[in-house]
């Protein structure tokens, strides 16, 4: 069985190399998708041995079909964030399914999101269902995939192998990122008919998620408190967005995604560089809010609830 690596990067030097070696040591082919790095990353990933992909940020759809097309002759693949990493145990677990003859579509992985925050280390959550090795006849990423999101339902086998990520190092620059990830959410499934769940009710479930069925309360203290609220907001203003774009908001944006301009569309992100980023490469600088962008007569008489 023949697995081939990949990972999408930009400007993300400071967590490559780990990614990088893990990567290495599974894969039998390995490339690294270039979203326009300019620190050093390409020629990090090339001293490992990895083939370099150019890519223009269109979002990480786009990004991980052109890794699929670029691995040719690989019967899985798999994928790690330029955050992640494998521990030595996890790397000898998977080479053990390497050697087990797998026949699944997809095989999903545990992953420890650890956070660095006010000088302290520590693990913020265990999620347990993360599809990272994928049958490449199953691998049908598409260019409107531009968050993370899941492909098509198919049988999934839950593997004991764990690995581990860099979640967060800062709470203004993780409420950053999830701030644009909401938006880009909330215009990618501006069209579907997915229902608006309340923003409070949202809010509330994650955040008593994150804090007490995760543990993370107990793990990180009030650092974790803080991070926790920005996940629970995350969450909430994915609707809060989601009801202000079908009510007329960001229609540049929706304009962009609808006609497929996806550079376009996040060159014009709130906050955002002339040249797109790629993934953890978002300014810091926050969405303004729901009311600034669609406070509007129309909007207002249709009894729109603004976020906080």
């Amino acid at each position: 069985m023949r697995l081939g690596g990949f990972v999408i990067h930009g400007n993300n030097r400071p967590t490559l190399r780990r990614c990088l070696e893990s990567l290495a040591a599974v894969g039998d082919d390995c490339v690294a998708v270039d979203c326009g790095s300019t620190d050093g990353s390409a020629e990090l990933a090339r001293g490992r041995g990895f083939r370099r992909v150019m890519r223009r940020w269109e979002g990480f759809g786009a990004a991980r079909a052109a890794a699929a097309e670029a691995l040719v002759g690989c019967d899985y693949l798999f994928f790690l964030d330029s955050d992640e990493w494998l521990e030595p145990r996890a790397i000898g677990a998977l080479r053990t399914w390497k050697a087990s003859r797998p026949s699944a579509a997809y095989y999903a992985l545990r992953r420890r999101d650890w956070a660095q925050l006010d000088g302290r280390r520590f693990l913020y959550r265990t999620e347990h269902h993360h599809i990272r090795l994928i049958r490449k006849d199953s691998a049908s990423w598409q260019r409107d995939m531009i968050v993370h999101e899941a492909l098509p339902p198919a049988p999934t086998v839950l593997l004991p192998i764990t690995l581990d990520h860099s979640f967060a190092d800062s709470v203004e620059t993780t409420r950053a990122k999830m701030e644009r990830y909401s938006l880009l959410w909330a215009i990618s499934n501006h069209r579907s008919a997915r229902r608006v769940k309340p923003p409070a009710l949202q809010h509330l479930a994650h955040f008593l998620r994150e804090t007490l069925l995760k543990g993370a309360a107990f793990r990180g203290g009030v650092p974790a408190l803080h991070l926790a609220r920005v996940v629970a907001d995350h969450h909430a203003r994915r609707y809060a967005l989601l009801r202000a774009v079908r009510g007329g908001a960001y229609p540049e944006l929706v304009q962009a995604f609808d006609e497929g301009r996806l550079v376009d569309l996040f060159r014009l992100l709130p906050g955002q560089a002339p040249r797109a980023a790629a993934p953890r490469s978002f300014p810091s600088r926050p969405l303004a809010p729901v009311r600034s962008v669609a406070h509007s007569p129309r909007l207002a008489s249709a009894g729109m609830r603004q976020p906080e």
